[in-house]
């Protein structure tokens, strides 16, 4: 549990440049552990809260100059050279079997993790979507209003709504994902051009979760 847990935070470390991200280790009451970004654990569990933010930037150190004409200077605590080994023989040289691309591979995909926890929410009117939170915010839906004599009305009202929201099953999250990232796609290309900066934002997160999880294999 303890390496899973290190392993999300290296994961998501990453991802986390350009925003913070916040990450939930939850442990439920039979000791199940999940973790999962930006969504807090479900009551009754334990929880871990860690917020990851910009990597920091690191300066490259000043080079030394050598003035025109002097001998350059050795380096402080520089030890001295050693005399070149002389060149092992075929038969000498220790046989080291290069690792073949397959174990490589299978090592690269060993160490990702499963995509961040979706949820599959329905409105009032059975529209569907999927999000990242599985608690959406109460929102007025529009009523349809009407006059005195039984004919549509100039006046406007709402009712206030919630909509469901189910997690999806983890064999359905990276189909799930990359349905995100094609509504994305598609946001961006044939959006409004006022929210095209956000539907950019979006396909460059979807596509790093899809192609560095265990859904890029």
């Amino acid at each position: 549990m303890r390496l899973l847990w290190s392993l999300a935070l290296l994961a998501l470390t990453g991802a986390a440049q350009a925003q913070q991200v916040t990450i939930y280790r939850c442990t439920d009451a039979s000791g199940a552990l999940t973790v999962q970004n930006d969504v807090p654990c479900p009551k009754g569990s334990k929880q871990d809260k860690r917020v990851i933010g910009s990597a920091p930037t690191t300066s490259t150190p000043p080079a030394f100059v050598t003035p025109i004409g002097a001998a350059p200077a050795p380096p402080p605590n520089a030890a001295p050279k050693s005399p070149p080994a002389a060149p092992m023989s075929a038969s000498t040289a220790p046989a080291v079997p290069p690792a073949s691309t397959a174990q490589r591979d299978d090592s690269a995909v060993s160490d990702r993790l499963p995509p961040p926890t979706l949820f599959e929410c329905r409105t009032f009117d059975n529209d569907r979507y999927l999000s990242d939170k599985g608690d959406q915010p109460e929102r007025c839906a529009p009523l349809q209003t009407y006059g005195v004599n039984g004919g549509p009305s100039a006046g406007a009202a709402c009712q206030m709504v919630t909509d469901q929201c189910q997690r999806v099953a983890d064999g359905a999250l990276c189909e799930s994902w990359r349905q995100r990232l094609r509504q994305a796609e598609s946001q961006l290309r044939f959006g409004p051009a006022d929210q095209r900066a956000g539907a950019q934002a979006d396909v460059e997160r979807m596509g790093r979760i899809v192609r560095e999880s265990t859904c890029g294999q």
